[in-house]
């Protein structure tokens, strides 16, 4: 699977954003130039605040990464959601990466490289949280690995095991680990077997979460997954979360779980041999 057009992706927001108390961002599809081999851009969506201050943000921001297939709607659709309470709540910037080459790390890795530069000179971004779900573990580390300064936490969704050496340098930086006992498509076992690879470091952070019975989209329990990567991001950045801004990064703004396997198939996140 090549390149999508930055034009076609969607959803830009989600399905009930109208309906709660929180204002849209500035959304846009942006190509992000890439400098390799493949010589061509990657297809993301940009999720901006509109009131926004580099020193408030800290130069913070996150970018989300999904699976084997790319696509931009993320684990149980929760990617618009999670990119718009950044940029509306947090008050930084977020990007929503689809891969030239999916499921490849070694273009997928200078795609998320690509995409801190963007960052950089667009906001002055230094300090970056990655969020990845299954194949996208594997880009997450990898860039972790080489960029000791400027990602400050990573953050997984039933990630896969593979390509994942770069866990063993994220420590003493923060590391989420989400994943569901019923998934079939990567066993839980995985994110057992990264908590063990991130090591005991003195001074590490390192959390694991199993949902009993849940699937590889985490979507019998996407709002409190949504949240725990929210309140993860906001720790690792330094950011206080006000009392109105922590009740409502909890609203859920997606809905029943065939909405948000709905949610993923816009978003292209189910292709490339992605299941739940």
């Amino acid at each position: 699977m090549g390149t999508r057009a930055a034009s076609s992706l969607r959803p830009l927001h989600p399905p009930n954003l109208a309906r709660a108390a929180i204002q849209a961002p500035i959304t846009r599809n942006v190509e992000i130039k890439v400098k390799d081999p493949l010589d061509h851009a990657a297809p993301a969506i940009l999720h901006e605040p509109r009131d926004y201050d580099p020193v408030r943000a800290k130069n913070g921001a996150v970018i989300l990464i999904s699976g084997a297939g790319g696509g931009v709607s993320g684990p149980a659709g929760i990617y618009p959601s999670l990119a718009d309470k950044f940029a509306s709540l947090l008050h930084i910037p977020c990007i929503r990466l689809d891969y030239r080459q999916p499921a490849r790390n070694k273009y997928c890795t200078p795609d998320v490289l690509a995409s801190m530069s963007y960052l950089s000179s667009r906001f002055q971004s230094d300090r970056f949280v990655l969020v990845g779900w299954s194949f996208g573990g594997a880009p997450c580390f990898t860039v972790a690995a080489r960029e000791p300064e400027r990602v400050v936490g990573v953050a997984t969704v039933a990630s896969q095991t593979a390509d994942t050496d770069g866990i063993e340098q994220l420590a003493p930086r923060p590391v989420l680990l989400l994943h569901g006992t019923g998934d079939t498509c990567l066993s839980p076992r995985c994110a057992q077997n990264l908590y063990r690879a991130y090591g005991e470091h003195p001074h590490g952070q390192r959390q694991i979460r199993l949902f009993e019975g849940d699937n590889h989209g985490l979507t019998k329990n996407a709002p409190q997954v949504e949240k725990m990567i929210f309140e993860f991001a906001a720790r690792c950045l330094g950011l206080a979360i006000s009392p109105g801004a922590e009740e409502k990064a909890g609203h859920d703004l997606v809905g029943s779980e065939e909405t948000r396997v709905r949610e993923m198939a816009e978003g292209q996140d189910l292709a490339g041999g992605e299941h739940l």
